[in-house]
C-alpha cells in the first residue's frame, strides 16, 4: 500500500523546510543555487564530508541532521558521480535513493535538482526524479495491525525544485500515471490469494481502468467454455474459484492495427495434482505478475492517452488439486484445436497463454503480441533476477525490447528458438505435451507458445525472476515489483504510436 506522497514543483530558491536534499559530485563541488544556498554551513560540511570520509561515489549520501544556519531540520548531500555521464535511469535511481533518506513521520521534504559545473537538470529527468520518489515511498502494510515506529508516515509533501518548474509539471503529468500503473501491480503481486482471487482480481481491473478509459469486458466461465478455452479451463476445474478472461481495450491511434499485450494470472499455484513442495508455496500467490503488468500498462497508455491501439488480455486461473483437477495424462482441446497431453499439471500457465494468445490472434488480428508471464523456474537458473528472458520469432521486435529495457533498466536478455528444441514437446499421444522435460525447461515452453501466435510478430518475457521476490533496489522495496510497465510503455512510446 503506497505511502502518502505528494508531489509538487517549484524553481530553486523558493525555501526548504523539513528535509533538504542536495546534490554533489565525484568533485564534491555543487551548483550554483545550491552553494549560495550551503554558503553558511562550509566548514560544517567539510567536517561532515571528511568524517564519514565521503569521496562523491555516485549515489553515495552523507546525512547531516539539524544542520546550523538552515531552516531545514535535515540535510542530505548526495553524489550524482560523474554529471557528463549521466542518464535517465540515474535520474530514476536519483529520485529513489533520496525517498530512502527521508525519515518515516517526516511531513515536509525539498530535492534541490542543481547539478554542479551548470549542467540543467530538464524537465524528463526531474520527472524521472518524481518517478524513483513515488515508487521508492511505496509499502504494503495494509494487513499489519500493529506498526512498528518506524513504519509510521504521515501525509508527505515533496517539493521537487527545479529550473523550468512548469515543463518539469508538465512532464510529471505524463509520467504520474505510469507511477499509479507500477503500484496498482505491485497491490495486486502483494495481495494474498485469499483475498485476490480470479473473480476478485477481474473485478479491480475494471475498476482502476474504466474511469481512465479503458473499455473492459469480463468473460466468465460459461463465456469461456461458450468460446472453445477448454485448455485454460482445464487449469482452473480443480477450484471452487470461477476463471476468468480480462479484455482491456485503449483507443487512441485511430484505425490502426493495435498491439496485444497477454499476461498470465494464475492466482495461486499449488501445482495441481502435481503438487508443489511445501517450502515457498506461499510465493505462489505471485504467480499472476504478467497479469498485474498488463492491467498496469493498460492504465498507463490510457492515463497519458498514448496515441496507440493496444489491447491487453489476462487469464486468471486458479490451480488447485480436489477432485475434480486436471490429471496428468488428460489431453485437452485448445481454442486452437490442437491437442495437448497434459504431462505435468504444474506447467499450467502455457495452457493459460495458450487460449488466450489464440484468441487475441484471431479476434484483433495485433500487428504485434506480447506476453509476460511468471512462467517457468528454469529461467531463473540462466538469468538470475537482474534479466527477463525474452523469445521471440521477430527480430526487429526483439531489437525494440532488448533498447526499451536498456532505456528503463528492465532489461531483458533473448534465449533461443528452434526446431530442435521443438521437436522435445512433441507427443505420442497428441498434437504436442505441455512438457519438454529437463533440460532447457524455458526455451520449450516458449516453444509451446510459439505454437499459438502462428505468424504474427511475437515475444514472450519470461518474469519469473523479476516480477516477484526479486531483490531490492533503489526505486522498489517491496516484494510485488510491478516489473515490465516501465519497459513496454517505453516500447510503446518509441515505436508503435504515431
Amino acid at each position: 500500500m503506497s505511502e502518502p506522497v505528494t508531489l509538487s514543483f517549484a524553481r530553486p530558491g523558493a525555501g526548504a523546510k523539513g528535509i533538504l536534499i542536495v546534490l554533489t559530485d565525484e568533485t564534491l563541488t555543487f551548483g550554483p543555487a545550491t552553494q549560495k544556498l550551503l554558503k553558511p554551513l562550509d566548514a560544517t560540511l567539510t567536517r561532515a564530508f571528511d568524517g564519514e570520509r565521503f569521496k562523491g561515489k555516485a549515489f553515495s549520501v552523507v546525512d547531516i541532521v539539524a544542520p546550523p544556519r538552515l531552516d531545514a531540520t535535515r540535510l542530505v548531500v548526495i553524489s550524482v558521480g560523474k554529471t557528463a555521464e549521466l542518464k535517465p535511469t540515474d535520474f530514476l535511481r536519483l529520485g529513489g535513493v533520496a525517498a530512502g533518506r527521508i525519515p518515516a513521520g517526516a511531513r515536509e521534504a525539498t530535492i534541490l535538482l542543481d547539478l554542479p559545473g551548470g549542467a540543467v537538470v530538464d524537465a524528463a529527468a526531474a520527472a524521472e526524479v518524481a518517478l524513483g520518489l513515488s515508487l521508492r515511498s511505496y509499502t504494503f502494510d495494509r494487513y499489519k495491525t500493529k506498526k512498528a515506529d518506524d513504519a509510521e508516515r504521515s501525509a508527505l509533501a515533496v517539493t521537487v525544485q527545479v529550473a523550468d518548474e512548469a515543463a518539469a509539471r508538465a512532464a510529471w503529468k505524463t509520467r504520474e500515471g505510469l507511477a499509479d500503473a507500477v503500484i496498482f501491480a505491485r497491490d495486486l503481486v502483494n495481495e494474498p490469494p485469499n483475498v485476490l482471487d480470479p473473480p476478485e482480481f477481474a473485478s479491480r481491473a475494471e475498476a482502476f481502468l474504466a474511469p481512465a478509459g479503458v473499455a473492459v469486458q469480463v468473460m466468465d466461465d460459461a463465456m469461456l467454455a461458450q468460446a472453445g478455452m477448454r485448455a485454460l479451463l482445464g487449469v482452473g476445474q480443480g477450484s471452487v474459484k470461477e476463471s476468468r478472461v480480462v479484455v482491456m481495450q485503449w483507443r487512441g491511434g485511430g484505425d490502426a492495427d493495435p498491439i496485444a499485450f497477454i499476461g498470465k494470472g494464475v492466482t495461486f499455484d499449488t501445482g495441481g495434482i502435481s503438487i508443489k513442495p511445501a517450502a515457498g508455496m506461499e510465493d505462489m500467490k505471485g504467480d499472476m505478475g504478467g497479469a498485474a503488468c498488463v492491467t498496469g500498462l493498460m492504465y498507463a497508455l490510457a492515463s497519458r492517452k498514448a496515441k496507440v491501439n493496444a489491447v491487453g488480455l489476462i487469464g486468471l486461473v486458479e490451480n488447485m488439486p480436489d477432485g475434480a483437477a486436471q490429471r496428468p495424462g488428460d489431453i485437452v482441446t485448445s481454442l486452437s484445436g490442437q491437442t495437448i497431453e497434459i504431462i505435468n499439471t504444474d506447467a499450467e500457465g502455457r495452457l493459460v497463454l495458450a487460449d488466450v494468445l489464440w484468441y487475441a490472434k484471431e479476434r484483433f488480428k495485433p500487428r504485434a503480441i506480447i506476453d509476460l508471464a511468471t512462467l517457468t523456474g528454469a529461467i531463473l537458473v540462466a538469468l538470475g533476477q537482474d534479466y527477463a528472458g525474452l523469445f521471440s520469432n521477430n527480430d526487429a521486435l526483439s531489437e525494440q525490447l532488448l533498447k526499451a529495457g536498456m532505456e528503463t533498466g528492465e532489461r531483458v536478455w533473448r534465449l533461443p528458438l528452434g526446431p530442435e528444441y521443438d521437436k522435445l514437446i512433441d507427443s505420442k499421444f497428441a498434437d504436442m505435451k505441455n512438457t519438454g522435460g529437463r533440460y532447457a525447461g524455458s526455451i520449450t515452453a516458449a516453444q509451446f507458445l510459439q505454437r499459438f501466435v502462428d505468424k504474427t510478430p511475437w515475444a514472450h518475457l519470461d518474469v519469473a525472476g523479476t516480477a516477484m521476490a526479486s531483490p531490492a533496489n533503489d526505486i522498489n522495496k517491496s516484494w510485488g515489483s510491478g516489473w515490465g510497465i516501465r519497459l513496454l510503455d517505453q516500447l510503446v512510446k518509441d515505436h508503435y504510436e504515431g
